[in-house]
């Protein structure tokens, strides 16, 4: 995933919210370079697939067994 790189003077003028809106549109990391050389990424955290229904029963007493 190729991230997008602009300055802190660059977004000055952007709202938060637009700024945050294109990253989730666009699913890419952006970093923002600050003027001292530091550097802060926003990224998009990944959508999770439900997980799978399984077919199959839970037998009447099975908290009652001996394990072991």
């Amino acid at each position: 995933m190729s991230s997008q790189a602009l300055t802190l003077e660059e977004l000055k003028h952007i709202s938060l919210e637009k700024i945050v809106r294109q990253v989730l549109d666009k699913q890419k990391p952006l970093t923002i370079r600050v003027s001292d050389g530091q550097e802060v990424t926003i990224q998009p955290r990944p959508r999770l697939k439900p997980l799978l229904v399984l077919e199959g029963y839970i037998p009447e007493g099975w908290k009652d067994a001996i394990y072991g």
